[in-house]
């Protein structure tokens, strides 16, 4: 290379340092130092590796890019703004305008800018994911390799390969140290996810100082174990270096890559350098001075982007990218007319559209005193949507013969073969939730599984499901102390109010066949929530539709199940899930003694707040203030029902050992209780 490109990329990288200390700054918040020792890290994986094309941020065989470590976000829109990105707006529609300007670097970290504090995807154009909450990113980077192996196996044909993007993470000590990055990571080695390349910055810094305070493992070693390849660049201002080691990573198929990267934290400044300072508040005016000096840069010059900074990346990442996409576009009209079928597959996923008639083959489910579980029945519903909708998969945390959601007729996504659409994820919850919102952020419509008191480990990953609104299905069984002889470990109990506890989660609890089956269409026509489904391990009965409403109530969160003659009850009865068999036993019963009743049945709060004030009165009418509701959960979140005078019947402590029959009387969930609190409250 010769000297005047060796200035430009030089000048380059400064540019990015400099820009995420004066953003820092400005702010007076955030972190600068990550920043300016990742610069050049950064600066090869953009400029010099990545297929990605600025002016079309949404071109779906992109190279993908997340930083993990996203309290360096200050790189993450340094970047986005030198290489050029254009905005795209939630239809898809790309603008001829910048996606970050320099006053939007100006704004970091200020109110209603798209410059927040760490990244969130769908407010910025350029940001894959939401990251900041460490080891996140890196779960995420792992579903989206998943979900580019899957679109491969599918979509691609000889001549016309439409997928074949590599991923490629930025990740911190802090990331490493997380759980949630060591069960992705384990996952993406048995699953040999060779696109995928997780750069590690091996700076020995987080915020209390070394990181021999508390991390003294060989993460190499580590690795290797997981299986996957690793590779060392000893200095991340070895650009050559870096080079070499993103081509070995090209060139690897056994498996993911882990690069590990020595850097110095704040590097360049004549005082924070290797300190936790850089790395966790912003340097100080006379310091940025400084460290522009150090850099040969002009000291008093504020987000200065040089010109030759923006010529460079386009004639690098801007040019290649646009190449490969121009190819790719003629690939997928070549594709469309030979296989019309296929590409009208992916201009729905593309669109975040379903295929008509999709839930055709929900089952229906006659009456059954005896009735099934809502596991199974959720199962058998599962499987009537797969059918119709291609790119939804999932799998559980080595629970599906429990859970009971394998598509039937369809393999496993393994290692050495990436069809199929049942994929096992291990006993590795949280991880498993992170990768599911990777597959989501692609376009597919992935469902994830387990038992619902481990929703606790995942719950990290579930709410970030719904800060980017992702469709993202999650189906919790074994939903209360119904689970009865595993004890009160398996029983959850405060699970349900902290699911709903969660700002944009719907919350469905179904209470009979037919109230789950409709769940899932609830759950596959959301497209910007995700849904929690919480099922039964224990049977129920199936409700006689003839003589109760219609399931379609479901849809709107709470509905009138049954009504006292001519529609004026004195009592409402409310349950969900399993207990509300028991409302209308204890319906039946009052009905029979001469108290005028309606049951309610309430599978989701959130459904139910969507609908106008006027059905909520026209369900719970103000002027009937003696209410009953039954749940074997605590009461969280009920009194909103309830009112100041309503009785609630459920749990206020850990469940008990024994048949699930034995626990529900022994803890007072009965129809007999149910009946009894609305005789009181009359």
């Amino acid at each position: 290379m010769s000297t005047s490109a060796l200035d430009t990329v030089t000048t380059a990288i400064n540019t990015i340092r400099t820009l995420s200390m004066d953003g820092v700054q400005a702010a007076n918040s955030g972190h600068p130092g990550t920043p300016m020792a990742l610069a050049p890290v950064a600066y090869q994986i953009w400029a010099q590796e990545m297929d990605y094309d600025p002016g079309a941020p949404l071109w779906p065989n992109r190279d993908r890019y997340i930083l993990s470590c996203g309290h360096a976000s200050m790189l993450l829109y340094s970047m986005i703004h030198v290489s050029g990105i254009k905005k795209a707006k939630a239809c898809g529609k790309v603008l001829d305008e910048p996606a970050l300007t320099v006053d939007d670097l100006k704004n970091f970290r200020q109110y209603g800018s798209l410059t927040p504090g760490h990244p969130e995807h769908g407010h910025t154009t350029g940001v894959e994911t939401t990251t900041g909450p460490l080891g996140q990113g890196c779960a995420n980077s792992v579903g989206m390799a998943i979900g580019q192996n899957w679109l491969a196996a599918r979509y691609n044909k000889p001549g016309k390969e439409l997928f074949d993007f590599d991923v490629y993470v930025q990740c911190s000590d802090g990331d490493l140290m997380e759980g949630v990055a060591c069960e992705a990571a384990s996952l993406a080695g048995h699953l040999k996810l060779s696109n995928l390349c997780w750069v590690y910055d091996d700076n020995h810094i987080t915020i209390e100082g070394d990181t021999d305070l508390a991390f003294s493992e060989d993460v190499a070693t580590r690795f290797e174990g997981l299986g996957w390849t690793v590779y060392r660049v000893d200095d991340a201002n070895d650009l050559k270096a870096l080079g070499q080691a993103f081509s070995k990573f090209k060139a690897n198929q056994a498996g993911p890559t882990l690069i590990i990267v020595r850097s110095v934290i704040g590097y360049g400044a004549p005082h924070a350098a290797g300190t936790s300072g850089a790395h966790g508040s912003p340097l100080g005016d006379e310091e940025v001075k400084l460290t522009k000096e150090a850099y040969g840069w002009p000291a008093d010059k504020k987000f200065y982007v040089p010109d030759e900074t923006l010529e460079h990346f386009a004639s690098t990442m801007g040019e290649r990218g646009a190449a490969a996409r121009t190819s790719w576009d003629k690939t997928y009209e070549a594709y469309s007319a030979a296989h019309p079928e296929l590409a009208a597959e992916l201009d729905k996923i593309w669109a975040g559209e379903l295929p008509a008639g999709w839930d055709k083959d929900l089952p229906v489910f006659p009456a059954d005193p005896k009735g099934t579980a809502t596991r199974g029945s959720g199962g058998k519903a599962l499987n009537g949507v797969a059918k119709n909708l291609p790119w939804m998969l999932g799998g559980s945390a080595d629970l599906a013969p429990s859970t009971k959601t394998l598509i039937d007729g369809e393999g496993s996504f393994g290692p050495t073969s990436h069809a199929g659409r049942n994929l096992h994820f291990g006993i590795r919850e949280h991880a498993m939730a992170a990768a599911g919102n990777g597959m989501a952020l692609l376009g597919l419509r992935p469902y994830v599984s387990t038992f619902f008191v481990f929703s606790d480990y995942l719950r990290p990953a579930m709410r970030l499901s719904a800060l980017m609104k992702l469709p993202v299905t999650y189906v919790f069984t074994h939903d209360s102390i119904g689970v009865g002889e595993d004890g009160p470990t398996h029983q959850p109990v405060e699970q349900l109010a902290a699911a709903r506890a969660i700002p944009g989660l719907v919350v469905m609890r179904p209470g009979d066949a037919n109230e789950a089956s409709r769940t899932w269409h609830v759950a596959i026509a959301e497209q910007h929530r995700p849904v929690a489904m919480v099922l039964t391990r224990q049977n129920m009965p199936t409700l006689c539709r003839d003589k109760y409403a219609a399931v379609e109530g479901v849809d709107k969160g709470a509905y009138v199940l049954a009504d006292a003659e001519g529609g004026n009850p004195d009592v409402i009865l409310m349950a969900s899930g399993s207990e509300l068999s028991l409302a209308v036993e204890a319906y039946e019963q009052l009905t029979a003694d001469g108290v005028k009743a309606r049951v309610v049945s309430v599978p989701s709060f959130e459904l139910f707040e969507d609908q106008d004030a006027s059905y909520r009165e026209s369900v719970l009418p103000p002027a009937v203030t003696a209410r009953v509701a039954c749940e074997a959960g605590v009461r969280q979140g009920w009194d909103a029902y309830l009112g100041l005078t309503g009785a609630f019947i459920g749990m206020d402590s850990f469940g008990d050992s024994g048949p699930f029959e034995d626990v529900y009387k022994a803890r007072g969930i009965t129809a007999e209780a149910m009946v009894a609190a609305a005789k009181a409250q009359l």
